[in-house]
């Protein structure tokens, strides 16, 4: 991801508790390039003093963060209003430097079975794999390695097993265009000889796509240093009553606790 569009009613107080949770998201994967768009102006149009109001709770929302100074664009997304002042802004983002020469890794964030409920078997397509390319480039035609592939774990010693998928790419897609090839930026959709069985309900989320010989090493111990957040994002503080008075919910995040399960999500 090169950058972001930071959404904000107009016609809400800022910030909302998704609002944190988004900003938060921004700044773990370390984005400098941030447009925020003050959205449904037309509903608040005539309260011009309540909208400059709203402007002025973002910046201090932002004040401190990787948004700061970013650019506040009043739109209204129903009417179609001031849409051209954020391609506008969207058209100055420079773009990163792109690596079209190394091995092609491809992260996938999406897999499924394209095929109809009862298809016939002649004409059954195989699995399909959504995500963004690392660097590199993919064609038409290419062989290619999904890592780690089909995990299973042994029953008798408990380890972790892994065996690589290797497969054929038959097409590339990115919205409604066919590709012969696909490079870094943006999402595709990639078309393989591959059993749709495995491609299913997102089974394949998480894994690499490259060129046989040319793939990274499958860990199945990591060491990580986490950070907790100060409160929970994207929870609203509540109030219940205790001894008939009002009190709000504490809304801080526990300590982790021994043998506690954690989802850890590596991206790009």
């Amino acid at each position: 991801m090169d950058s972001a569009i930071l959404l904000v009613a107009g016609n809400q107080p800022c910030p909302q508790p998704q609002t944190s949770e988004h900003l938060a998201a921004v700044e773990i994967m370390n984005l400098d390039q941030i447009i925020i768009v003050q959205n449904k102006i037309d509903i608040i149009i005539r309260d011009t003093a309540g909208c400059i109001r709203q402007q002025g709770d973002i910046k201090k929302f932002i004040d401190g963060t990787v948004a700061e100074g970013a650019p506040i664009i009043p739109i209204s997304a129903q009417l179609q209003y001031n849409i051209e002042a954020v391609v506008d802004y969207l058209c100055r983002i420079p773009l990163p430097i792109r690596d079209f020469v190394s091995p092609p890794q491809m992260i996938i964030i999406r897999s499924f079975d394209v095929n109809k409920p009862g298809e016939e078997a002649q004409n059954l397509k195989g699995g399909v794999a959504g995500g963004t390319i690392l660097k590199g480039v993919l064609k038409v035609g290419d062989k290619i390695s999904i890592r780690p592939g089909l995990i299973t774990r042994n029953q008798k010693t408990g380890n972790v097993q892994w065996r690589e998928i290797e497969s054929q790419i038959t097409s590339l897609k990115a919205d409604d265009n066919q590709l012969m090839y696909a490079v870094p930026g943006g999402l595709i959709g990639v078309g393989m000889k591959v059993d749709p069985f495995i491609t299913r309900s997102d089974s394949l989320v998480g894994q690499i796509i490259g060129h046989p010989d040319k793939m990274p090493e499958v860990l199945s111990e990591i060491d990580v240093t986490y950070f907790l957040l100060k409160r929970l994002l994207g929870v609203k503080n509540q109030e219940k009553v205790v001894d008939g008075e009002k009190k709000a919910t504490n809304n801080k995040i526990k300590s982790l606790q021994p043998a506690e399960l954690l989802m850890i999500n590596v991206g790009s």
